[in-house]
């Protein structure tokens, strides 16, 4: 069985390396040939949540320079980026609170148990 703590906190750190990919992929959005980085919930062994991350390889646009020369863009889509963030923004806030309230609750036994 799967205490809500641990739950809480495997989340906190899932949103957070959701944090990061998506800062990363924003980072590089302007970095000719990068490719992305998609980032999905899923659950580990234990059903807690972790972060799958995985390169996409869709091309990005390609463009050439005044000599002529072929270039590839990122394949970074900044409206799927900043969804991303906020998406990790509130699935943080909202475990943050879940560890909050079980400290509330775990005080408050121990108050009735002293």
């Amino acid at each position: 069985m799967i205490n809500g703590l641990s739950a809480s906190v495997s989340g906190l750190w899932m949103f957070v390396r959701k944090l990061e990919n998506a800062a990363r992929n924003i980072a590089n959005s302007n970095t000719d040939s990068y490719k992305a980085k998609k980032s999905a919930a899923v659950e580990d062994g234990l059903g807690l949540p972790v972060l799958n991350i995985t390169p996409d390889n869709a091309p990005g646009t390609t463009f050439h320079d005044p000599d002529g020369e072929t270039h590839e863009s990122s394949n970074v889509d900044l409206s799927m980026e900043t969804t991303d963030v906020l998406i990790a923004k509130r699935g943080y806030e909202a475990n943050l609170k879940s560890v909050k309230a079980q400290e509330e609750i775990f005080d408050s036994l121990l108050d009735i148990i002293v």
